[in-house]
């Protein structure tokens, strides 16, 4: 069947690639970008509406159009644009989840909706799992931040999929996003000249490739054994990368520090601008996280395409070296060893 597809967020470079993306699926007949600010570049046939998922109208827009497929990637750890707080991130995410899924209850035609969830659901506390999968509860912190957001996003969610039991669910826990072109909190962090890291601690990290992102975002779209299915879904690549091997890769230095300070060493360079840099970033890389993708790879027939450490490899391709190019820094290291060997 053809379909009509509304995709949230539509001005984020991740979200206006999908919306081009999709665009090109034979099914689709359809694609209306939504946000309350126009995007900086084309969206390849698609349509787009400049609408606000907080307010009421967006029900309007669903029955204007017909829509009978919601993409929600609208949600997000970092402000749309310079100068928003946590305070406007909380808010579009949270309330414009809500407000967004009050909205699809209203519409006859709806038939699916997919939603863009985070692996940082699963907290990062010492006492968790190893590696955590999808029947793990909610481990997000009580006190705030982006994985408290989506812990309540998918509350609303489970809600929603009991009112409305005829429309697919679909709920997509992405690992850290990288690529050439990410604009996610994690490659931001990347970009930093030196990187600030808890003493004592090495995190372990999983990444998503942006071009894998696509290609499982569309999966989720279609029916039948093309599609995913209703469900929740961890997204990450296969293997993992530590902390200090992610730094050696891209050439950055790190800048360790006590862990009772990191949490004001991160607010103080957030408040400088410092867009990968804050308290809530630091304190998720203490422990970091790992899932079990086998309900991805089990719909999809197989792994994604890239690996954790291919998705890096992409990911530092463009934004490397740093301060410390590995190729620099193994040289100086094997002069050394020549040097110590020979006395």
């Amino acid at each position: 069947m053809s379909r009509t597809v509304l995709v949230t967020g539509a001005a984020r470079q991740l979200s206006g690639r999908f919306v081009r993306h999709i665009r090109r699926d034979p099914d689709v007949v359809r694609v209306i970008g939504v946000d309350t600010r126009s995007p900086a570049y084309p969206l390849g046939g698609a349509e787009f509406v400049r609408a606000d998922i907080r307010q009421p109208s967006i029900v309007a827009v669903l029955a204007e159009y017909a829509v009978d497929t919601v993409v929600h990637l609208d949600v997000h750890g970092t402000p749309a644009t310079a100068g928003g707080g946590r305070a406007a991130v909380k808010e579009l995410n949270v309330l414009g989840t809500l407000q967004l899924l009050g909205a699809c209850q209203k519409v006859p035609g709806l038939r699916s909706v997919v939603v863009k969830s985070s692996t940082q659901i699963y907290g990062t506390a010492v006492r968790e799992p190893a590696v955590a999968d999808e029947a793990a509860p909610p481990k997000a912190p009580a006190g705030g931040g982006f994985a408290q957001d989506v812990a309540e996003i998918e509350g609303y969610l489970r809600g929603f999929a009991r009112r409305c039991p005829d429309v697919r669910v679909t709920v997509l826990r992405f690992a850290h996003v990288l690529g050439p072109a990410a604009d996610s909190r994690l490659a931001a962090y990347f970009k930093l000249p030196v990187l600030p890291t808890v003493l004592g601690y090495d995190p372990r990290l999983q990444f998503v490739h942006e071009d894998d992102v696509l290609d499982v975002l569309s999966r989720a779209v279609r029916d039948g054994r093309a599609g995913l299915g209703a469900g929740t879904f961890n997204v990450a690549g296969e293997g993992v990368l530590m902390l200090s091997q992610a730094a050696r890769r891209i050439g950055r230095p790190t800048l360790p520090v006590v862990k009772a300070l990191a949490p004001v060493l991160g607010s103080a360079l957030g408040a400088l601008g410092l867009g990968g840099a804050s308290a809530e970033q630091i304190r998720s890389l203490v422990h970091g996280r790992v899932v079990r993708t086998e309900r991805l790879r089990e719909a999809m027939g197989g792994p994604l395409r890239y690996t954790t450490p291919e998705t890096f490899a992409d990911f530092a391709a463009v934004h490397g070296p740093g301060l410390l190019p590995p190729d620099v820094v193994t040289r100086a290291v094997d002069r050394i060893e020549e040097v110590l060997r020979r006395g």
